[in-house]
């Protein structure tokens, strides 16, 4: 990994902290792996229950049993289930998701996702529940029409995550009725550039998947990367998808210089056992530099070693 860069706003003496939850969020690669378990707020149950999902996930303790059997993987949640859960699972670096919406309000042009406690309750959960979270995360709907305070919520809770040694991550999405299209690498780096303003250590946005389906044409998510400066950029994952297209797209995108990516129900909607496999090959390409190949070895594994015991069983027991 290559020199970490504290920000100014990092006071001298929270230094350690800060690179020491650096270093863990980034397993010391610089390159971040975020489970996003906020979904259970912003899709409701949609996501967790009905066709093609694991009956295992309908459960909030599914996000920690698989971040639990995942190294590598950071997992971003609200504080609720931090203060039901985190107690069982202490061993987990977090992500404390400080705000949040549901999907009940249609009307884009009004977006908004506030802040549900002040940043002094924030810091007192941290310091009183001993988990071990490594940094804060805000979502902001850049073009709503609450835009403003959105951006001023953002920016206390990074110069508080900072003054307090913890990362801070801003998850940007444009809203606004007047957009074509939300897909618009422009657009998606102009988003970057705002996290960049604010002082986020990592930004996690949108990426084009219906246009980056080649290397030549995931070059064009460049644009982002440079935008977005010395604030890292993070992928979100999408839907689910075949977990070996998701690892050629991470491919692609950590060719053209993102740092990270973002899975939600890629990994929650799959059993314990499928998630576990899949988040253990992400986390070799992202901190171990593992090849899309590799990742696929690792992928396979445990069907592998099943045919394997399946094998022998068979061989002791034939006559």
């Amino acid at each position: 990994m290559s020199k970490i860069l504290v920000p100014l706003s990092v006071p001298k003496r929270q230094y350690d902290t800060y690179l020491k939850n650096y270093k863990l969020a980034t397993k010391n690669s610089g390159h971040l792996f975020l489970f996003a378990g906020d979904q259970k707020v912003e899709h409701l149950n949609n996501d967790f229950y009905g066709t093609g999902i694991s009956p295992e996930d309908n459960s909030p303790e599914h996000l920690f049993k698989i971040a639990s059997q995942v190294p590598g993987a950071v997992l971003a949640t609200h504080i609720g289930l931090l203060s039901h859960y985190g107690q069982d699972y202490k061993q987990i670096p977090y992500i404390l998701k400080i705000n949040g919406k549901s999907s009940l309000n249609t009307k884009i042009d009004d977006a908004i996702s506030s802040s549900w406690l002040d940043l002094d309750n924030i810091i007192n959960f941290k310091d009183q529940s001993k988990l071990k979270i490594v940094g804060l995360g805000y979502t902001i709907y850049l073009g709503s029409s609450q835009e403003a305070q959105m951006l001023k919520e953002a920016s206390a809770m990074i110069q508080t995550a900072h003054k307090n040694g913890m990362l801070a991550i801003i998850w940007m999405y444009p809203r606004n009725s007047k957009i074509k299209n939300e897909d618009d690498p422009h657009l998606i780096a102009g988003g970057a550039g705002v996290a960049a303003c604010l002082g986020a250590d990592f930004v996690k946005v949108k990426y084009p998947y219906k246009i980056a389906s080649t290397d030549k044409k995931a070059e064009v998510f460049k644009e982002v990367i440079d935008a977005a400066g010395r604030t890292k950029v993070i992928c979100v994952g999408g839907s689910k998808q075949e977990a070996k297209n998701l690892l050629q797209h991470l491919g692609r995108q950590l060719k053209t210089g993102s740092s990270g990516l973002a899975v939600g129900r890629n990994m929650h909607q799959r059993s314990l056992t499928e998630a576990t496999a899949l988040g253990k090959a992400i986390t070799a390409m992202l901190h171990n530099n593992a090849s899309y190949k590799e990742a696929l070895v690792i992928l396979n594994n445990k069907d592998n070693k099943k045919k394997k015991i399946k094998g022998k069983m068979l061989g002791f027991f034939s006559f």
